[in-house]
């Protein structure tokens, strides 16, 4: 019989701004050797930052450090710090059944206990999962419907009421063009009174 492979612990803190009124909500980060920085989305391939770089500021590549193939994670930090959008993900401990960041093989050990999370960010309205498996994670906890891609759906945690939005997901294994992904994440910060 095959081992189990190893459980990963999250090696990033939480990065909850004191302001923060969104919180966004992935799966899991990927192995350290994918990383671009040691922060959110941190895959050079990911496209989270270019979308929030195209919807916010017109630019693609806002959050790029020019010449490199590296994101610029002080700005990011003080754009996530300004706008009030907090950092996670579903999972604090996963398993990875292949040696990839796949979150089809992903195996989710400890779920991240959302109820103290959001304590912390007591002005936070608005819950936002960035793919199938982080949206899986939340419908499967809190018995909460699933929306659709690009639209929210009401969620009820620790008896404080969210909207639950669900977004496309910003890997390039997602098959639409940035574009297009930026269109759903401009209207979600539309409707969160964020853009």
């Amino acid at each position: 019989m095959q081992p189990l492979p190893d459980i990963e612990r999250h090696p990033f803190e939480p990065f909850l701004p004191e302001r923060a009124v969104v919180l966004f909500l992935g799966s899991f980060p990927p192995q350290p050797r994918r990383w671009s920085m040691a922060f959110y989305y941190p895959n050079w391939l990911n496209d989270f930052w270019r979308v929030c770089g195209l919807v916010f500021f017109g630019d693609r590549n806002h959050f790029v450090l020019t010449g490199e193939k590296r994101f610029d994670v002080e700005r990011i930090k003080a754009f996530c710090t300004e706008k009030g959008i907090a950092l996670f993900d579903t999972a604090t401990a996963v398993r990875r059944l292949k040696d990839n960041a796949s979150d089809k093989f992903l195996e989710i050990v400890e779920p991240t206990d959302l109820p103290s999370l959001l304590r912390k960010i007591p002005v936070c309205q608005a819950v936002v999962t960035t793919g199938e498996k982080a949206t899986g994670v939340l419908v499967e906890k809190y018995g909460c419907d699933a929306p659709k891609v690009g639209s929210f759906s009401d969620l009820q945690i620790d008896g404080r009421p969210f909207l639950f939005f669900r977004m496309p997901s910003t890997s390039r294994a997602y098959p639409l063009s940035l574009e297009k992904k930026a269109a759903f994440y401009r209207d979600l910060f539309q409707a969160i009174s964020l853009l």
